[in-house]
């Protein structure tokens, strides 16, 4: 069994994230969400409430190969430690890639034996970010379809905006 791991801050998890975790699940055996406290980012749910959102999310598509856990510390010892082959990263644009290629080297270089597997989303989804949905919401407009209907609803609730 092929173990990837996903991980990421998902504030809030976009239709882009499950695009992906999808694709993913088509080329390993099972995948984990690793859902990053993060901090740094401020952000506007908390851990758990993350959680939730993703696990509500993904229970709703009916993956059984699939798991939603919150990690921290350095991402390698989370692979390792659950017996991963590799993380899964998505890129939209050129401009991720730098970021990511630094990453994924560093990563290389503390475990030769994790890949890092760059996936590019759907073309639907490919200027996507947490951080634009979050944006759009708080100026009163709609991300229908670009995230789920329980996120956008949680993202109202959470920044005082009638839906």
């Amino acid at each position: 069994m092929k173990l990837a791991i996903y991980p990421g801050t998902f504030d809030p998890v976009t239709n882009g994230h499950l695009d992906l975790v999808e694709r993913g699940l088509r080329i390993f055996d099972e995948l984990v969400i690793a859902v990053a406290p993060n901090p740094k980012k401020q952000p506007l749910f908390s851990l758990e409430e993350r959680l939730a959102l993703i696990r509500e999310s993904v229970l709703a598509r009916g993956y059984n190969n699939l798991k939603v856990e919150p990690f921290g510390g350095l991402l390698v010892d989370y692979v390792r430690e659950k017996g991963g082959v590799a993380i899964i990263r998505g890129l939209r644009a050129i401009s991720d890639f730098e970021y990511e290629m630094q990453m994924a080297l560093m990563n290389r270089r503390m475990a030769m034996k994790i890949e890092t597997v760059f996936m590019m989303p759907s073309e639907e989804f490919s200027y996507l970010t947490s951080t634009i949905v979050k944006e759009v919401v708080s100026l009163g407009g709609s991300v229908k379809g670009l995230v789920p209907d329980i996120a956008e609803e949680a993202m109202r609730r959470k920044l005082g905006i009638g839906t």
